[in-house]
Formats: structure tokens, C-alpha cells, sequence
């Protein structure tokens, strides 16, 4: 598979994916919001939430689900709190915007929270989780989605992969960044297997009856993360999510949610996202806090490990991104035709 993939340096990428959207509908700061976020994926490594996702997002423009033009507004209920109306426009813009608004008010105030509904799909948590720490602050970010996961012991889909990411600062240095899903694997592992003709793991996926199965032909729902015996901690952690991005935030919850791929293409789905922005500034270690997060990820990366070396959440993300900054990013033969590189 890997000698079909077009590699294509950045910049052209960028260029395709961004002139792709407008001419489904986006305006200029929502193609640019979008494009900046699969970007981040593709050169990432994070494939299945880069570049890929072109053709659904200009699907759904085109078809009417997702607004092209939204008017967001932004409601200030506190100094720290606000509710963002993202008039069913991509998610991408109305996430960055929510990146702006909470890090200015943590910059002021330390800590602030902004929840967002009429939203749809955002990409990859990480991309929000960077920009905020970007701006100084450690920042959280959550968001629900439609039901693909089932619960713990449980024999039906519920929850959505329900993303966490978190982007920590540290002076000087590349951030430590978490962006995980509360699955036990990705849908699209699933579906790789299934072309490949490979075994899943035991206890990641299961079908329509929630049997758990390991043919990822018949795989129709995920497990939450931490399996057969400690799934319960994945589906708390993807309820907690859901309840935040959703009930909290003024959006649907994951059950109700209208399929991302179904055919329903003209129905918005009211998705939610939650961020929250810290500055490390205002709490107990303010003053030492540069050399404390340096002190303790050298410590990190000098203990003793099993072989080779461990890692900091992020690390391996940004060897992807200095090999695929030198040889180009990977597109799929589907995507890279759809964006006239093949």
C-alpha cells in the first residue's frame, strides 16, 4: 500500500486541499481554519484525520449539512466562560476561534472554558491542543461525536471515539502533546484491516449483536478503550466527554448524533467540542514553571526502559514531521485523485 500512497511536499498539499473546499462552498477563513488542521494531521502522521478528509468535508458543503459561510458568535456568560454558536459551520474555525477566546481569557484571569455547539467535525483534537499551547497555555480539548463505540459490557453502539488532546508548553522546546481517542483502536484501523485481510486484536472491536469479534469484516462497532476487562475506564472517560462536549456545551449527545458517512448529507448534526486554557503563570509553581516541565521530562526520558527509549506524548509525532518535511507528506491514491495529484 505504502508504494501507491503520491508523496507531495507540503506546500502544494496546502495548496490543493484549501483550493478544494473554497470550490465546494467555504469561505476564505473557514478553508483556511480547515485546511490549517488537516495540515497539522497529514504532517503529523495522524493520516486518518489529515488531508484524507477533503472529499467528505467538500461532500458536506456541497450537500447542504455544513454551512460554508457561518456567522459564529461568541456569548460571554463570565470572564472564564463562553458558549460559541458555531452556525453549523465546519468545526475547524469554530475550534481555532475558541483557542483565541479562551487563551486571552486565561491570559487575563488564568483559567478559562469555552463550549461549543451547532458545530460539526473538527479533524484532529491535536491541532487545537497546539495552537493553544502555542499561545502559552496548557490546553485541553474535547469533543463528541456519532456512536460507533459500544459501552463496557455493553452490546450496542453509544458513545463516539470522543477525542481528548491536551498541549502542554515547554519554553524553548516542542510541547508535550496528547491526542487520543477513547476507543479501543480507530474506526479506520478497522477498516485498513479489513482490507488487508488481518486478525484484529482480541477484545478492540465487535458485531452487530456486540459479539466481540477479530474479523474486521464483521467488526461493526468499537470497544472502549481498555478492552474486555478494563473497558470501563474508556467508556467513563468518552461519557465524560460526551457529557461535557454535548449536554454542557448545548449540543446533541452521541446517540442522537446523525452518521458522519451516512447518506444524510444535508442534515447538520450539532456536534459540540469543550476546550479549556490554562497559564501555567497563575498557580503555585508560576515562577518555576519553565524549568520544572524541562526538569521533569528530562527526567522522563532518562529512565530506565525495557529497550530503546521512551518517549513524552508527542516525540514520535515530531520525527514523522521532520522525515515527511524532507520527503513529502503521503496521500492516499483515492484522496491524492481527488486533489489532481495523481
Amino acid at each position: 500500500m505504502m508504494a501507491d500512497v503520491v508523496l507531495t511536499p507540503a506546500e502544494l498539499l496546502e495548496t490543493r486541499v484549501y483550493a478544494a473546499l473554497v470550490e465546494a462552498g467555504a469561505d476564505e477563513p473557514s478553508a483556511a481554519a480547515a485546511t490549517r488542521a488537516m495540515m497539522h494531521a497529514s504532517k503529523l502522521g495522524v493520516d486518518s484525520h489529515g488531508v484524507r478528509l477533503t472529499p467528505h468535508y467538500s461532500r458536506v458543503l456541497k450537500g447542504g449539512r455544513v454551512n460554508g459561510r457561518p456567522d459564529m458568535t461568541v456569548k460571554e456568560n463570565s470572564p472564564v466562560s463562553f458558549a460559541l454558536d458555531a452556525d453549523h459551520g465546519l468545526g475547524h474555525p469554530a475550534m481555532y476561534k475558541a483557542v483565541d477566546v479562551a487563551t486571552d481569557a486565561a491570559a487575563r484571569m488564568g483559567i478559562a472554558a469555552v463550549g461549543v455547539h451547532r458545530s460539526s467535525h473538527f479533524g484532529a483534537a491535536g491541532a487545537y491542543a497546539m495552537a493553544g499551547q502555542e499561545r502559552g497555555c496548557i490546553t485541553i480539548c474535547v469533543a463528541n461525536s456519532d456512536s460507533i463505540v459500544a459501552l463496557f459490557n455493553g452490546a450496542e453502539r453509544f458513545h463516539g471515539t470522543n477525542p481528548l488532546a491536551i498541549g502542554i508548553p515547554v519554553p524553548g522546546e516542542k510541547p508535550w502533546l496528547l491526542d487520543m481517542a477513547t476507543s479501543s483502536v480507530p474506526m479506520n484501523r478497522v477498516l485498513l484491516y479489513r482490507v488487508l485481510g488481518i486478525q484484529l486484536p482480541e477484545g478492540v472491536a465487535a458485531d452487530l449483536a456486540g459479539t466481540p469479534t477479530r474479523d474486521a469484516k464483521e467488526a461493526e462497532m468499537l470497544m472502549p478503550l481498555g478492552g474486555a476487562d478494563f473497558g470501563f475506564k474508556g467508556a467513563a472517560l468518552a461519557g465524560f466527554i460526551s457529557i461535557m462536549s454535548s449536554v454542557v456545551a448545548g449540543a446533541t449527545p452521541d446517540p442522537f448524533v446523525i452518521d458522519m458517512v451516512g447518506e444524510d448529507v444535508s442534515t447538520p448534526r450539532n456536534i459540540g467540542h469543550f476546550l479549556i486554557a490554562i497559564h501555567p503563570s497563575f498557580f503555585g509553581g508560576g515562577s518555576n514553571y519553565g524549568e520544572q516541565i524541562k526538569a521533569y521530562l528530562g527526567a522522563l526520558r532518562g529512565s530506565r526502559a525495557r529497550e530503546g527509549g521512551v518517549m513524552a506524548p508527542g516525540e514520535r509525532e515530531w520525527k514523522v514531521e521532520i522525515e515527511r518535511a524532507a520527503n513529502g507528506i503521503p496521500v492516499d491514491p483515492e484522496t491524492a485523485a481527488f486533489l489532481g495529484l495523481a
